[in-house]
């Protein structure tokens, strides 16, 4: 997982496509916070690549395994449409993530006793509480819908492309308007020939 993280990592530097010359149309990324929950690696596209204002799309993938049995994975997808010109833009998105988790972290022991023999608690009575990541989940897997506000700064000649999210998530359990995003993006002049 680890080794998988870095090539993403080091993925995202090196591979920024471009559509035109100056303003790329395509990006690879990674996303802290955002539709990835937590973060995200993501590829992002215009339908038209010759215009900028024009919709587009983003296809992501996160997750982490934080100890032996604690997992997340996540998949946004969302469709997005930029305003403005070059290179200050507003970003309007809707869309939703996909995630699943391990449900075996989300129990705790109600009744047990401990074993003379081996000295250890044994647990005979399990309760189950939700996943919440803000909102609470009704289990794995399970779905979250997104949308998108925010301002993408997006260069005409290489540089850095960033972008901060505002990204009201809800589900059948509720509505949350506040969650947010931040991204930056170095896109490679010499890479401006890819299509």
């Amino acid at each position: 997982m680890k080794k998988f993280l870095i090539a993403s990592f080091f993925t995202m530097f090196l591979f920024q496509l471009h559509a035109q010359d100056g303003v790329p149309s395509k990006s690879v990324y990674l996303e802290v916070g955002g539709p990835g929950m937590p973060y995200s690696f993501n590829y992002d596209f215009r339908f038209d690549s010759e215009n900028m204002n024009s919709w587009g799309m983003r296809i992501g993938a996160g997750g982490y395994t934080i100890s032996e049995g604690e997992s997340f994975f996540s998949l946004p997808i969302m469709a997005n449409k930029l305003y403005g010109n070059g290179p200050h833009y507003f970003e309007f998105g809707m869309g939703m993530t996909f995630f699943a988790f391990n449900e075996d972290q989300n129990q705790y022991c109600l009744t047990g006793y401990y074993d003379q023999n081996s000295g250890q608690y044994i647990c005979t009575t399990y309760e189950q509480y939700p996943f919440n990541f803000i909102l609470d989940v009704d289990g794995s897997p399970s779905v979250m819908g997104m949308l998108n506000f925010g301002y993408r700064k997006v260069p005409v000649d290489g540089g850095f492309t960033w972008k901060v999210n505002i990204n009201p998530l809800f589900n059948n359990n509720g509505f949350w308007p506040l969650f947010a995003g931040l991204v930056l993006v170095m896109h490679f002049k010499f890479l401006n020939s890819i299509s």
